[in-house]
């Protein structure tokens, strides 16, 4: 169950990794970019290779958090204790 609710996050983050990067790399040209008012010593392959990273990390926290908001409330409130452990009101799994 879990390997599926990971692909429910991270391939949807990837897609839109892949078109972030298009889209912003369209449009901006990674050797004229600086960090801290210096040029980023970086390839134009390693600006590629960096930004799609962070644009897959960033997209996979936001499939990760609508994931989670979006888990039924019975799924969340199951009671992880043995039936004989479980005190009187745990929901049974």
């Amino acid at each position: 169950m879990w390997n599926q609710k990971l692909m429910w996050v991270v391939w949807p983050a990837f897609l839109a990794a892949c078109i972030l990067e298009l889209v912003v790399f369209a449009m901006v040209d990674p050797q004229d970019l600086t960090w801290g008012g210096r040029p980023v010593a970086l390839s134009r392959q390693g600006v590629y290779t960096v930004g799609f990273f962070v644009f897959w990390a960033v997209c996979m926290i936001a499939s990760g958090l609508t994931a989670l908001l979006g888990t039924p409330p019975a799924e969340v409130n199951l009671c992880p204790l043995a039936s004989g452990e479980r005190p009187d009101g745990c929901p049974q799994q």
